[in-house]
């Protein structure tokens, strides 16, 4: 989303208190932010980005997501966002590098370019110097399969919990700002991201600290 730190909401203050806990550990921290599609976890993740300063960074889990002509082989483009589609084996193995800060040494991980549906590789750069990561996405408590390994990755993970027809609303929203028409966005959200949405909130049980979240 990128908004400017002016306009990011603020973050509630659970929220904040539970990060400086995280901080004043002193090591570098990877703090997990789950929810369903249109919850507001991107938003959140950059209002933390501001509240902490330069101390930060987010990186996304959907900088995972397979590419389209590998969903495409595989018979699932039609299901894009569900676990399925993701890369999650190489997402933890990406978590792991970063829980440890070495001198000198950078990790680069992929981006999830919603202009072109396609993930970037090497798109974002993490210095030695941040001393929290941020990765927000849909399934970071999910249990099934290979996903079970990503929760022993994070030293903590939030659930974004938003009302139903608020995030219906929003999803609808972002598929028409990039090309959707509003009776193409409002099929694809009912038939793929609304079941995808009932997987993750079942998830919510596991997670640290449940922050509801209306920005």
């Amino acid at each position: 989303m990128n908004l400017l730190p002016s306009l990011l909401p603020p973050v509630p203050p659970d929220a904040l208190r539970s990060v400086e806990a995280l901080l004043a550990r002193g090591d570098r921290v990877v703090l997990g932010i789950a929810g369903p599609p249109g919850a507001g976890k991107s938003t959140l993740a950059e209002a933390l980005v501001a509240a902490v300063g330069g101390a930060a960074m987010v990186v996304p889990m959907d900088g995972f997501h397979l590419a389209q002509r590998e969903l495409e082989r595989l018979g699932r483009a039609g299901r894009k966002g569900a676990p399925d589609t993701f890369d999650v084996l190489g997402y933890v193995a990406l978590l792991d590098r970063l829980r440890v800060s070495r001198p000198g040494e950078w990790v680069y991980a992929p981006f999830f370019d919603r202009t072109l549906e396609e993930p970037l590789a090497g798109a974002i750069a993490v210095p030695d110097s941040v001393r929290l990561v941020i990765s927000e996405g849909n399934y970071l408590l999910h249990d099934g399969g290979f996903w079970s390994r990503v929760r022993g990755c994070l030293d903590a993970c939030w659930y974004v919990d938003v009302p139903e027809d608020e995030r219906v609303r929003r999803l609808v929203g972002r598929h028409c700002r990039f090309g959707r028409t509003d009776a193409d966005a409002r099929d694809w959200v009912m038939r793929t991201d609304m079941p995808n949405a009932r997987l993750v909130e079942a998830t919510r049980a596991r997670a640290d600290l449940v922050v509801p979240w209306h920005a």
